[in-house]
């Protein structure tokens, strides 16, 4: 059930910090420590997808698509996100 909170998601976690206290108590201000996934390096792309994605992890013949990975640091990360996202109504991503 959602709690009717705005889930902010910030990069830094000072900024976390920061932010939540302009923001205040409708909203919930996480961190995901930088980075969550990137464009796969070489060798974590799957040999059924090597062909379009093998060279640049970017399937340049089809819309420049990109082949992302979670990075293996993060998985937790992600899991804390994913959790916190099921008791918002609204998610907002902070880029910087």
């Amino acid at each position: 059930m959602a709690t009717g909170k705005k889930l902010v998601i910030v990069e830094s976690p000072t900024k976390m910090k920061s932010i939540q206290g302009y923001l205040g108590d409708d909203y919930e201000v996480l961190s995901s420590v930088g980075h969550i996934r990137d464009l796969a390096s070489k060798k974590d792309i799957p040999a059924d997808k090597k062909t379009a994605y093998g060279k640049y992890s970017i399937d340049i013949d089809n819309d420049f698509d990109p082949y992302y990975v979670v990075n293996d640091r993060k998985t937790k990360t992600v899991a804390e996100l994913k959790r916190a996202l099921k008791n918002a109504d609204e998610v907002l991503l902070a880029t910087d």
